[in-house]
């Protein structure tokens, strides 16, 4: 037998570099001495679970991070007309969704006589507040100019968020690339006010219902639209997963930023982002 084998060791091959002291080393590519110090708990004395509420936090705002990227690519793709890789962004991005949705699984190990010990620490800080998040919700259409109010002290916030408001939404510019080409789009939802949100307009509903009449011959269109509705799937799966887990842990206190908590969650559950690609089912068939 191999004798690496019997003592359970892999030896180190001879061309693995050890030297980092003028090389690019992986804790330095990935800056992990700054990443790994930001997570400062404030409970005095330290409670042990607080590392946990902090982590779940700073990892799902990394992976808005890479859900705003992939969205900001997807819509400039669609811009230029170039379905095939703004696809391929959103189906990463809803890859991404699944993560967000099944990290609540660990949060939810936080009971509430746990989370009481240390809440009072987070002052009036909540996750409403998240920047990243707001942009990702205005960015698929649910836009609300009173969110700018939230993040008026905070210069860098305020502007992602803003340029998410004043931007396009995926959706609108979906729209306006079946226009371009030949799609019988409302000259309406061409011209709309993006600062707004996304509103059902049954007119885009024949639009609609031709495309999935007859995918063969619109399957890009039909493909889209299919994907969209995975992203909004998935991420109304992520809201219910998220004020499940808030019931959970906290019952129906008042949320730290203010809001009713639980219910105050529930109504965002009444929230869309693409109407029309949900009504069209209505339309097909007998």
């Amino acid at each position: 037998m191999d004798s690496d084998v019997e003592r359970n060791t892999r030896a180190i091959e001879d061309t693995v570099v050890t030297d980092f002291d003028d090389r690019m080393s992986y804790g330095g590519y990935l800056d992990l001495a700054t990443l790994l110090s930001a997570q400062r708990p404030l409970s005095d004395p330290e409670h042990h679970d607080e590392l946990l509420f902090i982590v779940q936090h700073q990892t799902s705002e990394l992976w808005l991070k890479l859900v705003l990227h992939e969205l900001s690519a997807a819509c400039r793709l669609m811009r230029e007309d170039t379905l095939a890789p703004a696809l391929k962004c959103i189906a990463r991005v809803k890859h991404i969704q699944k993560t967000l949705t099944d990290q609540w699984s660990v949060l939810s190990t936080l009971t509430p006589a746990e989370y009481a010990e240390f809440r009072g620490v987070l002052g009036n800080a909540s996750g409403f507040q998240s920047p990243q998040y707001r942009a990702v919700e205005f960015t698929l259409g649910n836009k609300n100019r009173g969110m700018l109010r939230v993040f008026a002290a905070e210069p860098e916030s305020l502007a992602l968020v803003q340029a998410a408001l004043e931007a396009p939404s995926l959706y609108d510019e979906f729209l306006r690339l079946l226009a371009r080409a030949g799609y019988p789009v409302p000259a309406a939802v061409l011209d709309r006010d993006v600062t707004e949100p996304w509103r059902y307009d049954p007119a885009l509903v024949p639009v609609f219902t031709a495309i999935y009449t007859d995918p063969s011959n619109n399957w890009a269109a039909y493909e889209t639209c299919e994907e969209l509705v995975d992203l909004e799937d998935n991420f109304q799966l992520w809201r219910f997963r998220h004020l499940r887990t808030v019931e959970r842990i906290i019952g129906m206190k008042q949320g730290t930023g203010g809001s009713s908590g639980v219910p105050f969650l529930r109504r965002a559950l009444d929230l869309t982002f693409f109407p029309e690609l949900y009504a069209v089912r209505t339309e097909l068939g007998a």
